[in-house]
Parts: structure tokens; sequence; C-alpha cells
């Protein structure tokens, strides 16, 4: 698909019933990240707990805020019991609303997509899918905020 054609594809999901689009885009500043974010009702920035990572998250901050768009983080790939992950978390509060729900580097997340499946589908009750049922209620609460707002 074209990104030219995003806005249409939106509004024809919208129009068969769909109530969400998940977009999901490369890290790397580009005018077509820009123009996804510019169409985004939230904006999820996934950041790894690293110096290298907090540095770079800043860049899509701004582009979340000049859009106009409401963002959170999420905190992922990180260390169980990591002092990083704690002070990443403080970091990140700083500059916007972190999600509680911190994902961890589990194997059951390599492992899920061997064959294509959620870690929801391979162990429902596991670490991972609780990890992923905390983010989903998380980020669809802070969705259904931002569009009561507009």
């Amino acid at each position: 698909m074209a990104l030219k054609e995003l806005a249409e594809k939106l509004e024809a999901l919208g129009q068969i019933g769909f109530s969400f689009a998940f977009i999901d885009t490369p890290p790397a500043i580009t005018e077509a990240i820009r123009s996804v974010v510019a169409q985004a009702d939230f904006v999820l920035i996934p950041t790894r707990p690293s110096p290298h990572d907090l540095r770079a998250v800043g860049r899509t901050v701004e582009l979340a805020t000049e859009a106009g768009r409401p963002f959170a983080f999420a905190v992922t790939q990180a260390k169980p019991n990591s002092r990083l992950t704690v002070q990443a978390m403080a970091a990140l509060s700083a500059h916007g609303v972190v999600a509680p729900s911190i994902v961890h580097d589990r194997v059951d997340y390599a492992a899920s997509m061997i064959d294509g499946r959620t870690v929801l589908e391979i162990d429902p009750r596991g670490r991972s899918a609780g990890e992923m049922v905390e983010l989903w209620e998380f980020v669809k609460t802070r969705m259904n905020e931002s569009t009561k707002a507009r």
C-alpha cells in the first residue's frame, strides 16, 4: 500500500466496522513517518531502557507534539529487576506518560514469532501474556480518552 492511500484505507476500515488500526513504523524519522503520525489518533512509542534509545526518543516525541497527537511511552525489552529500567521510566516520565506495564525481554516473545502466533495464543496465563493484556488495557484507555477530548 502506498502512503498516499493510508487515509482512504483507514476510512474504509472504519466503514466496515473496524475500531482499531495499528501501524508499526520503523524508528527512523522520515517524512513518511511524519505523515503516519499526523493521521494517528494516538502514538505509542516503544522504548528500550538503554541510553541510546532514550536519546533517540526525543525526535519521535517532537513529531507527535508537532502533529498535536497524544502519545505515551511503553518500555520494552527490559531485563527483569533492572535498575536501568526504573531509571528509564523516570527519565521518560519527564517527557510524557509511561505505560505502567513493562514488556520484559522474555523468550516467549521470540518463540511466538516462529509460527506467527502471539504470546496470548501460546500461553494465555504466562507472564508475557499478562504484560500484553496490561499494555493493551492502558493503550485502549488512553485512546478512548484522546478520542473523547477531540
